[in-house]
């Protein structure tokens, strides 16, 4: 009795175990809602519960683990690894982090913002492509969040290149030239709020920090989405735009970068 009630708990494992690593994601990676309902709440949550930490903190744990210090790189393709093999995470990811990249290196920017810091991923993407004497700005509403990106920003070896600073957009972009004396920015990278890149764009015109060519890259403009965002930009006469098509992060559901050119 004894043994056939150890077998079926050791069969019970097994098909969860199967149905958590194998056959649950592979089902999701084309479906947009289910992709973003199994990785960015129920696993998540799932594991804050059993390892009583959050999903950054263990990024950042593979990262101190796993990465060499002081290589960006190294640091990017572990947390590249973590997020394929290990756990999904919001990052850009390698996929659109391609197109990130080459954005960054087309534009060259002397001044650069990122909006949406998160854990710092696609802030060290863009600092490592920087030239010398560029500072990126990066903001990030989550003190929690900002924690974890400091300490993988320096652990990349990048600190010098960024800087860091925790609040509220719509509160920080009408403080920029007051706070670090810029006048206008080449490049700005928006990934935070979906709901928030309407309104800080205007606000980034409206406190005129945007030139006649500066350039604006928008992800997850197909998912999760902002419709609104893709209306201005793709309608304006201000703007010239075009949409890189890729995937979600880590996903095979289908999502994009947005560059818009500012055309004053």
């Amino acid at each position: 009795m004894l043994l056939s009630f150890l077998a079926l708990c050791c069969g019970g494992a097994a098909v969860l175990y199967v149905l958590y690593s194998w056959l649950i994601p592979a089902a999701v990676q084309y479906n947009a809602w289910w992709a973003l309902l199994w990785h960015d709440t129920i696993v998540e949550r799932a594991l804050n519960i059993l390892t009583r930490s959050t999903r950054p903190q263990r990024l950042l744990r593979a990262v101190q683990k796993k990465a060499i210090k002081g290589d960006p790189q190294s640091v990017i393709s572990t947390i590249d690894y973590f997020c394929r093999h290990s756990e999904w995470a919001m990052n850009v990811g390698d996929e659109k982090g391609a197109i990130l990249d080459s954005v960054v290196c087309e534009v060259s920017p002397s001044t650069a913002l990122e909006l949406g810091t998160y854990c710092g991923y696609s802030t060290v993407r863009i600092a490592r492509l920087l030239p010398p004497g560029t500072k990126l700005i990066t903001l990030e509403f989550n003190p929690d969040y900002a924690a974890v990106a400091r300490q993988i920003i320096e652990y990349s070896g990048l600190q010098d290149k960024i800087c860091l600073v925790e609040g509220a957009s719509g509160d920080l972009i009408p403080k920029m030239q007051e706070l670090f004396g810029i006048k206008t920015f080449d490049f700005v990278f928006l990934d935070h709020w979906k709901d928030r890149y309407l309104p800080d764009i205007k606000l980034l015109e409206e406190c005129q920090l945007l030139r006649k060519g500066s350039i604006l890259l928008a992800d997850n403009v197909i998912c999760p989405g902002t419709p609104d965002y893709l209306e201005y930009v793709r309608n304006s006469p201000r703007y010239e735009s075009k949409y890189f098509k890729s995937h979600l992060e880590y996903t095979k559901v289908e999502d994009g970068l947005e560059k818009s050119v500012f055309l004053g």
